[in-house]
């Protein structure tokens, strides 16, 4: 039963990665899907679905192997490839199946994966040409896929009732009517989102805008994605879903402190944070990291960094020029978020290499803001009871409808978390995440956005006690779509709610 203790727990973000806290039971990758006892319609509507066979929990300690750093490649996520072509459709066939992950060599783990991998594989896609992924439930629980950031109809958005049981298959349609961005596929399961997507559902899903190639910026094999997850580990390498005083390890990619061979030039990193609950700030020991772009896709022009803030959901594209790194240079980049001091991964150069490829001083135009004609208040919080989240005021109810919009419309919307900063587990920080459309942050308390919040945005901190004001224009579809924190866990246990374009 959930209580406010446990509440605090997975809303508390602490640093040095001990993130994860609570009074949960340990459960390996094979553990039981039955959802924990709620009485929000959220939770009763779910226990309904189909049942995953159900396993032991683990007598792990969470005292992971030993292992040593830098010692395996970061592996790159392999490029789908579609099952059929025809002259303005690219057709994809994906299982969703049981697999194992060595997060430490030899020990094999079960995880949860899109086409048998941990990562999934890369979904790459073109601005204006279609794409339909034909799912295939191979596994022994009901999912459901939402493509996140994608502008799509609303019954290939993944509504967390509207699931694939097993045995079954759904085709998705993604119209690609959008600029280019990286985006991501990921399980919106309800109720068991943070657990599916913590086990390993997720993978890329890369649309290449039409003025890209112009831009003469990093491709190929230079054009890297980096996922960066978290997890806790037991003695034998299994993934322990609890949240718990100890701290979590980040895996990139599926592996633990990875190393990857770059040549002497530019490349072209796009990086999601696909943790449950850890804000990440990246440093790769002073050299500087070049925004290029955020959740949207391309910022107007390029933004140097020495430090990037990156939020569960967030994504950021840079583009790092290792030309004046002697061949032998090896560059650790970290986590130190909070005075953390993780290695995430490391950069090894090896060869010098001709470099065609630039970054130009512009790179996309935003479009303009039309006028706003509806003003609203998102209220971010506890529930009433202490024991779940809510948006204002209510949690996650899918036979009600939230807010109501007006298709073709834009407006400004004011959130707010009214959660504390001061709890034993730390600040209760909320990201707020937009199905259908991107949104465009105007400012955080009356100041400006962060560094790097001037593009299109789809996820956004909000921190204790601030408001984030956001504008967005919803048109293309009519239909309901779904508003929520990307803490996973959060909207899991009631914060996310529900809006009709009509």
């Amino acid at each position: 039963m959930l209580n406010r203790r446990r509440v605090l727990a997975i809303g508390g973000v602490a640093t040095g990665g001990a993130l994860l806290w609570g009074a949960r039971e340990s459960t390996t990758a094979e553990a039981s899907n039955a959802p924990a006892a709620s009485s929000s319609a959220h939770h009763e509507h779910h226990s309904g679905g189909a049942a995953a066979a159900t396993a032991e929990p683990t007598s792990g300690t969470g005292t992971p192997p030993p292992f040593t750093p830098f010692s395996s490649r970061l592996p790159v996520p392999p490029v789908l490839r579609p099952v059929s072509t025809t002259g303005d459709t690219d057709v994809y066939d994906l299982p969703l199946k049981h697999a194992t992950a060595e997060f430490f060599p030899g020990r094999p783990a079960p995880v949860l994966t899109f086409g048998g991998g941990f990562i999934g594989p890369t979904i790459k896609a073109r601005a204006g040409r279609r794409v339909k992924v034909r799912y295939v439930n191979q596994l022994d629980r009901a999912a459901t896929v939402h493509l996140h950031g994608g502008h799509v109809p609303p019954g290939s958005d993944g509504f967390p009732m509207d699931l694939i049981e097993p045995g079954q298959s759904r085709v998705f349609d993604y119209p690609n009517q959008q600029q280019g961005a990286t985006l991501w596929y990921h399980d919106h399961t309800c109720a068991k989102e943070a657990e599916h997507v913590y086990r390993g559902l997720a993978g890329f899903y890369l649309i290449e805008g039409q003025d890209e190639a112009a831009l003469g910026l990093p491709r190929g094999a230079y054009d890297v994605p980096i996922m960066i997850r978290d997890a806790r580990f037991d003695e034998n390498g299994g993934m322990i879903f609890e949240p718990s005083p100890m701290p979590t390890t980040l895996h990139t990619n599926g592996r633990l402190q990875p190393y990857f061979p770059v040549d002497s030039r530019k490349y072209r990193f796009r990086v999601l944070n696909a943790t449950l609950h850890r804000i990440i700030e990246l440093d790769l020991g002073g050299l500087e990291m070049l925004q290029i772009a955020s959740d949207g896709g391309l910022l107007p022009e390029p933004l140097p960094r020495k430090k990037i803030m990156i939020v569960p959901g967030e994504r950021v594209e840079v583009v790092v020029d290792f030309s004046a790194q002697a061949v032998g240079s090896k560059l650790v980049l970290k986590d130190v978020y909070g005075g953390a001091d993780e290695p995430v991964m490391r950069f090894d150069v090896v060869r010098r290499a001709w470099d065609a490829s630039r970054v130009p001083g512009r790179l996309r135009e935003l479009p303009e803001l039309p006028p706003a004609t509806v003003v609203r208040d998102v209220k971010l919080s506890f529930s009433a009871s202490g024991e779940e989240f809510a948006i204002n005021d209510k949690t996650f109810d899918p036979a009600r409808v939230d807010t109501r919009i007006v298709e073709g419309t834009t407006e400004i919307w004011r959130v707010t978390n009214t959660d504390p900063a001061d709890t034993p587990f730390g600040p209760v920080n909320h990201t707020f995440h937009m199905h259908l459309v991107p949104f465009r942050v105007l400012d955080r308390d009356g100041k400006p956005p962060l560094p790097g919040e001037n593009g299109l945005k789809d996820t956004v901190l909000v921190r204790p006690g601030e408001t984030v004001r956001v504008q967005a224009t919803f048109r293309g579809y009519k239909g309901r779509y779904l508003y929520h924190c990307h803490l996973q866990e959060h909207s899991d246990i009631g914060m996310m709610a529900q809006m009709e374009i009509v």
